[in-house]
């Protein structure tokens, strides 16, 4: 053998230990590049090219998604009819959505998605109060405009600057649907039933204490229950034996109607009505209690049977589109969604900081009638306040 192919083995050692450095150093620096390419923002072009996406944070899915169905309804058919108007600067509008499942932390991790990653400007949602207690810090701490349309408990725009709210807080509507209540049918004394583990039900019971104090209204009993319960007969059963004259009910669908059941069960009379928070303005509440449900009163800033011509144009094609009624959920959000298109168009591009100066000047006259933010980013009209009762089946003026 050649000396020329000999290599001393030191040397062999010392040529491996080299050629390992250099290919740990090649595989970190890729590594480094990949994740650094991978926590690059994605441009909002890139999610939506050639449309303006919104994002929409709603339960569409779990017990509660009764609410959030009919608002994503609602959102659809006027996004149908903003596009085949044109869409908005140039582009057709687009949502994309995220199912809450009416979890808060789902509805956080929701917001975070949308604001961090989709790169949405502005966020509709979430469906329920306790949802945007969560979810509205983020987008306000972001600078994202966030607009519930059915938030209605107290403090909701009190979160920050960039949370907006369209529909009429409980403090608005439960006060004439007692004193409707009180007037017309002489109540005088009554017993209270409220959802104890959801901010919605709970702020909306302390608007009915507040609002039977100074009515002078007594309230002898105030009874509690959790969301999940479907057994009432306990609190009910006390209720029947202190003969109030109604009983005033801040529930979610599903329980106000199994309250509404055992109350039936119970034999208490229908002349005891149940007067219900925002949670009952539902057609799911009469589709689940079924005549159980008669007699029930409710507030509510918009009915079906409205005889205007944009109303009834609204009920025909959702009718056309889901061969089903809307309800106010379906009716508040197919005005905001018309509402946030033209804010859109008004700011003049997809900037968070210009949609929400355009949100404080925009001014409506929808299906719910005529529509403008107060400076503190809430409903700034309360005149169209009715109260309907439920009567053969259906939601009705009452008359």
């Amino acid at each position: 053998m050649k000396m020329s192919t000999l290599v001393h083995p030191a040397l062999c050692a010392l040529a491996r230990v080299t050629l390992a450095r250099v290919t740990l150093a090649k595989v970190a620096l890729a590594s480094l590049t990949l994740a650094s390419f991978a926590l690059q923002p994605i441009p909002a072009e890139a999610q939506s090219a050639g449309s303006v996406t919104i994002g929409a944070i709603e339960i569409l899915s779990g017990p509660n998604s009764k609410y959030g169905v009919a608002i994503k309804n609602g959102f659809d058919l006027a996004l149908d009819e903003v596009n085949k108007a044109g869409g908005v600067l140039g582009q057709p509008l687009a949502i994309t959505y995220e199912d809450s499942a009416g979890n808060k932390d789902q509805a956080l991790n929701a917001a975070r998605q949308l604001i961090g990653r989709a790169k949405v400007p502005l966020i509709l949602g979430p469906t329920l109060s306790n949802e945007m207690f969560a979810a509205g810090p983020i987008a306000n701490e972001r600078k994202i405009p966030i607009v519930g349309t059915s938030t209605t408990a107290n403090g909701i725009t009190a979160i920050g600057p960039y949370v907006f709210r369209t529909s009429l807080p409980e403090a608005s509507v439960i006060p004439v649907t007692l004193k409707t209540a009180q007037t017309k049918f002489g109540i005088k004394k009554v017993a209270v039933m409220y959802g104890n583990d959801d901010a919605f039900t709970k702020s909306a019971y302390d608007v009915m204490k507040e609002a039977l104090a100074k009515l002078g209204i007594e309230t002898l009993t105030t009874e509690t229950f959790g969301g999940k319960d479907t057994d009432f007969s306990a609190q009910l059963t006390k209720i029947k034996s202190l003969n109030p004259d109604a009983i005033v009910v801040s529930a979610l669908a599903d329980a106000g109607a199994g309250i509404m059941l055992a109350k039936q069960a119970l034999g208490i009379p229908k002349s005891v009505r149940i007067i219900g928070g925002n949670g009952l303005n539902s057609t799911k509440v009469v589709e689940i209690a079924g005549a159980a449900a008669d007699g029930l009163l409710v507030g509510s800033p918009w009915f079906i049977g409205k005889k205007d011509a944009a109303n009834q144009k609204f009920v025909a094609a959702y009718h056309a589109k889901y061969n089903d009624d809307p309800d106010q959920f379906a009716a508040q959000a197919y005005d905001t969604l018309h509402l946030v298109a033209g804010a859109i168009t008004a700011a003049g591009a997809p900037d968070p900081e210009k949609i929400r100066e355009a949100l404080l000047k925009a001014k409506s006259n929808g299906v719910m009638g005529p529509f403008a933010f107060t400076p503190d980013r809430d409903p700034a009209d309360t005149s169209g306040v009715t109260v309907l009762e439920v009567k053969d089946g259906k939601f009705q003026l009452l008359e």
